[in-house]
């Protein structure tokens, strides 16, 4: 097996048992005798379960990068809203097999504050990444707090995602696209312009009406 096919079969055993059971409760032997690892070829890989918690953030993270920046098709020409809005739906389609997962792990961040501070840090991180995907500033102390606002805006809009049945995730995008209109502009990620009436992405057009009350959030992927 090779190493990156070890990490990936590491981190899909890891999200199968996340899952199942708390975080704490995910030992590296169990991880590495579900995917049927050798402990000695994982160590290569993995040092820790918070390794393979960052290894999910970077996977997500190379998946919605993965579908262009700003430049790309379904960006170019639009408003920093709109860019940011579908980066964000991007990575929402990309954490979508991993629904069960991302449950499991919020419900045991909200029982463990060291572990809520953890997945704040790699949210920040990642949110970076989505800014730049998006085009916009993401550099020093300004993109530092962009990246951690933004953070704790689509953990709200995670708690959303998480009980959406719609399977055209209406109440989940009129949640995006709330959060984005009231937070965007306090935390100067977006330009007057964005405020400005534009023409609704196809995808966005279900959002208008659905409405969905905010509650406590932690950042989860």
């Amino acid at each position: 097996m090779t190493a990156e096919t070890t990490r990936e079969a590491c981190l899909r055993s890891f999200l199968a048992l996340l899952a199942e059971k708390p975080f704490r409760a995910i030992s590296l032997s169990e991880v590495a005798e579900h995917c049927g690892v050798p402990l000695a070829q994982m160590r290569a890989s993995f040092a820790s379960t918070d390794d393979l918690l960052a290894a999910f953030f970077r996977a997500t993270d190379r998946q919605v990068l993965a579908e262009g920046g700003p430049d790309s098709d379904d960006l170019a020409g639009e408003g920093p809203r709109e860019r940011l809005f579908e980066v964000l739906m991007r990575r929402l389609d990309a954490l979508e097999p991993h629904r069960e997962a991302v449950r499991g792990l919020t419900r045991s961040a909200r029982r463990d504050p060291a572990l809520a501070l953890t997945l704040l840090r790699l949210s920040e991180g990642s949110q970076r990444w989505m800014l730049a995907a998006a085009g916009l500033d993401c550099a020093g102390l300004s993109g530092s707090v962009r990246a951690k606002g933004l953070a704790v805006l689509f953990a709200r809009v995670l708690d959303t995602w998480l009980k959406d049945e719609d399977p055209g995730l209406a109440p989940t995008m009129a949640a995006l696209d709330r959060e984005l209109e009231q937070g965007g502009k306090l935390l100067g990620m977006l330009d007057d312009l964005a405020y400005i009436a534009m023409p609704w992405r196809k995808r966005r057009a279900s959002a208008q009406s659905a409405e969905v009350p905010a509650e406590e959030t932690v950042p989860a992927a």
